[in-house]
């Protein structure tokens, strides 16, 4: 008789993490005792006040920048056991960055900008070209493929980059204040499609925003403030306001 199937690891954990700038009196903890586990298939939204935390808490998850203490685990590997080498592989194979700065390379076109990991990562060409072009049409974008960022509005640029993160086999996606530069009914569509590619392939979403009703389409929300981390059940809307219960 078989036991049951172990259990997936965390898509994120972050155990005793702590992130300091500076030495001595010029010191600045931006992160204490931070501990958070994201599941495979959650949507964890992370808010708080300009700067509480929040896109260190990001940069930390996403391998971009180092603890100074405590461990950041992806899908179950120790980053801290990784060189700068071996964790720029992880991210290009498990995690998707979306950033209000896309980072759009302006001398590829869209479907090239959607390629790139995939390619730095040894994949065929023609295999990454059909492998890019599946993401952008899962964000809707098929026109444009050949044309340039500078070419293309804001709202497309972001689904670009958001088909970049998506790319392949993503576990992990991670977006910080991702509609911060679009109009409201292009922000509204771009969480939307955020909030379907967790349901659709089962990966984990953390979403940096101090929108409410952003917030509201998260399984989980927390909260930081002065680098300390407080956990809040999933809101309920009420009028235009979310109303948070904290356990």
């Amino acid at each position: 008789m078989t036991g049951p199937a172990p259990m997936a690891p965390p898509a994120l954990a972050l155990i005793d993490v702590v992130k300091r700038y500076g030495a001595g009196p010029s010191e600045v903890r931006a992160l204490t005792n931070v501990n958070l586990d994201v599941e495979p298939g959650e949507f964890l939204a992370v808010m708080g006040p300009s700067g509480s935390g929040k896109s260190t808490l990001l940069h930390l998850a996403g391998g971009l920048e180092r603890p100074s203490a405590g461990r950041v685990l992806v899908g179950g590997t120790d980053l801290d056991t990784l060189d700068a080498t071996g964790v720029a592989a992880l991210r290009r194979q498990q995690v998707g960055l979306v950033f209000q700065r896309l980072n759009l390379v302006p001398t590829l076109t869209a479907v090239e900008n959607v390629m790139l990991p995939l390619e730095l990562d040894g994949v065929p060409t023609r295999q990454a070209r059909m492998e890019a072009t599946d993401a952008l049409a899962r964000v809707d974008v098929d026109g444009p493929l050949g044309r340039y960022p500078d070419d293309l509005s804001g709202g497309q640029q972001q689904r670009v980059a958001i088909a970049r993160a998506i790319v392949g086999h993503r576990s992990l996606i991670l977006a910080d204040e991702p509609t911060g530069a679009l109009d409201s009914v292009t922000a509204d569509l771009v969480i939307e499609l955020l909030a379907s590619l967790v349901s659709e392939r089962g990966c984990a979403l953390v979403l940096v925003t101090h929108e409410p009703r952003f917030a509201s389409w998260a399984d989980r929300i927390v909260r930081v403030r002065d680098g300390l981390l407080v956990e809040e059940t999933r809101p309920s809307m009420v009028g235009d306001d979310i109303v948070i219960a904290e356990r």
